[in-house]
């Protein structure tokens, strides 16, 4: 077995084991309506159903075939997010039915590694590297110019949307490890949130905005890699309360991108099996 994705319930601490398969795959998103998963592998898009199905399904996502693991369902449930680098050989940001279709480009700033979607659907937020700096944009989903939030204050990345839209929580290496921070949509109010001993990545506000989620490599750790001994942290949104909800081995594709249940009561990760 080389990847397993899993359901961890808040409430109870409980694990549950939805897929398991010998493939590389990454960063699973929950559907609106609790029926399915999503995630990558091989470049490509796969839904796992929730019912009891035996196997993933290969998502339609047209000439887009080299996708990475930065994707994500629309909050009304009918559009998909991807990050693709088939047309340009860059990471690009598209749009498309979440049942499958031919995508459509939203931004021609490139590389950009998409990340969240605003509440109201309107407006998405991501990662662009622009002059070798990473930095947290956000644009429309009709396309059009796109709005830089920070501005190269070491790295910046992994933007998700508060639920009440309020906030874009992302995680950044300005102060030398990286660390979560938040900022209004319009780039003002930077906060600190984590200050932890670890490195801290990729935040994921609950939908009822009580809780946020963290990865957190050990504190000398500056990228995201992959194939690690890490620990997914549960703080409050401004990071008190701050508790490890358990270890495990994985990294790069664990809990990339947003992943919580519709109800809060739950979120979707993927852990890993070291090859032999």
């Amino acid at each position: 077995m080389r990847s397993s994705v899993e359901i961890f319930d808040v409430a109870t601490g409980e694990t549950r084991v939805v897929w398991q398969t010998d493939r590389l795959v990454e960063a699973p998103n929950w559907s609106p309506d609790g029926r399915f998963l999503i995630v990558n592998g091989d470049g490509r898009l796969y839904r796992i159903a929730l019912d009891g199905a035996p196997d993933a399904v290969e998502i339609d996502t047209g000439f887009a075939r080299q996708l990475n693991n930065d994707h994500g369902i629309s909050p009304d449930g009918t559009m998909l997010a991807i990050s693709d680098k088939t047309e340009f050989g860059q990471s690009a940001i598209y749009l498309l039915p979440v049942e499958g279709g031919t995508p459509r480009l939203v931004t021609r700033n490139l590389p950009s590694y998409w990340h969240g979607w605003s509440p109201d659907g309107r407006m998405l937020s991501y990662c662009g590297i622009r002059d070798q700096l990473f930095d947290i944009y956000t644009i429309s989903v009709e396309g059009g110019e796109e709005r830089r939030l920070t501005q190269g204050e070491g790295r910046n990345d992994g933007p998700d949307w508060s639920p009440d839209g309020r906030w874009i929580y992302f995680n950044s290496s300005r102060t030398g490890r990286m660390q979560i921070w938040r900022i209004r949509p319009d780039g003002s109010d930077v906060e600190r949130v984590t200050d932890s001993p670890y490195a801290d990545w990729f935040p994921h506000p609950s939908p009822d905005g009580s809780k946020l989620l963290v990865l957190s490599y050990d504190g000398d750790v500056f990228d995201h890699p992959r194939d690690l001994d890490v620990r997914l942290r549960l703080t409050d949104p401004e990071g008190g309360n701050a508790r490890v909800l358990f270890e495990l081995f994985g990294g790069q594709g664990t809990v990339n991108v947003p992943n919580w249940s519709p109800s809060g009561e739950a979120f979707a990760f993927v852990r890993y099996r070291p090859e032999p």
